[in-house]
């Protein structure tokens, strides 16, 4: 939705405004994002690149660089950030030309993956390892896959080679949910979307047409936190059931409060505490050592084959449950075993 901004006392005139027309303003690159791109495209290249190479090419300098003009705000924004990623403990190389010493225009600036890598007698715990891998997940490939395939261009334009492709220096996990894509970008625009939707237990997919607000992770399952333009409220889809290509509508909507992601989350922990199964597991199976290692297990005292289990969606542990076979029996309660129950009748009669 277009919105009309009115300029503050003291703007300078616009040049085009004779004409009826605005020259737009360069995006504004989060500070952050404008430190990455730089780290980026200094590891990608063994030479290194210059001061004119890095402002016309990285991300957060380019939108502001004029190849004819003044840079020399841009200059000292660069000056800042070298001492910023420093600070960081990133290790970061003048090298001056060999054929013009002394000349710092044609100073170049690398950092070397060698001291940039972490040192080999560094390991990880399972735990933390998961973690990392869980934080690798909400950093989507896909969100500077654009940008660094088009630094990488200019790079190359340019003359400069990498050993390495840029995007190897971001994590390599993807969500596999092809909704997840679609729907982060309908977030940031404030779009309304529709998609067919398939709940268990139903056979034909129904339409939805939601506001997103969130895309949340619980229990390692992602999920759209939205508000159901037809039913109206909020709802928690799981991208895995969206069984349709996410359509964009014309219709955009206002921002929601800034907690409701986390009030989102808060409500599916309440449920995930407040829900729970008792679970006999064979010893020794492979339903004992899965199930007794998810969070949340408590071993019976008295029965080390007895488990108490959390969960917050039904159907989706039944569909774990069915998958241990013979190896799980739930006795409570008995929702949850009748759904197992009926996962196991089906996939019977499917096999004859």
């Amino acid at each position: 939705m277009a919105t009309q901004r009115t300029p503050s006392p003291g703007t300078p005139a616009d040049p085009a405004a004779g004409t009826g027309t605005r020259t737009p303003a360069p995006p504004r690159i989060p500070a952050e994002e404008r430190l990455f791109s730089l780290v980026l495209a200094l590891l990608a290249s063994d030479n290194g690149l210059t001061k004119s190479e890095i402002l016309s090419t990285v991300q957060g300098y380019r939108q502001r660089y004029a190849r004819s003009g003044d840079n020399a705000n841009l200059e000292r924004q660069f000056e800042r950030d070298k001492d910023d990623i420093r600070e960081l403990g990133v290790p970061l190389e003048t090298l001056e030309s060999p054929t013009d010493p002394g000349n710092n225009q044609n100073l170049r600036y690398r950092i070397p993956r060698g001291d940039y890598e972490l040192p080999t007698d560094i390991s990880f715990s399972p735990e933390e390892t998961t973690l990392l891998n869980l934080a690798a997940m909400v950093w989507r490939e896909g969100s500077l896959s654009g940008e660094s395939r088009r630094a990488i261009l200019k790079l190359r334009s340019l003359g400069v080679t990498s050993t390495e492709p840029v995007l190897g220096y971001a994590p390599r996990l993807r969500v596999r949910d092809a909704a997840f894509a679609p729907l982060s970008s309908a977030l940031e625009k404030r779009v309304i979307v529709k998609f067919a939707y398939l709940k268990p237990g139903e056979k034909d997919a129904r339409t939805r047409t939601v506001a997103p607000i969130a895309l949340i992770q619980q229990q390692g399952r992602w999920m759209l936190h939205a508000e159901d333009q037809d039913a109206g409220g909020t709802r928690n889809f799981l991208l895995r059931r969206i069984v349709s290509p996410i359509t964009a509508t014309s219709k955009h909507f206002e921002p929601f409060p800034a907690d409701a992601a986390q009030l989102a989350l808060d409500e599916l922990e309440r449920i995930w505490h407040e829900r729970t199964a008792v679970v006999e597991v064979e010893q020794g199976s492979d339903a004992a050592t899965r199930l007794q290692k998810r969070p949340g297990t408590t071993v019976s005292d008295t029965d080390p084959t007895t488990l108490l289990l959390h969960y917050t969606d039904i159907n989706l542990f039944a569909d774990e449950l069915a998958g241990f076979g013979p190896e799980a029996l739930v006795r409570t309660p008995p929702e949850l075993r009748d759904a197992v129950r009926s996962r196991l009748e089906v996939t019977a009669a499917d096999h004859g």
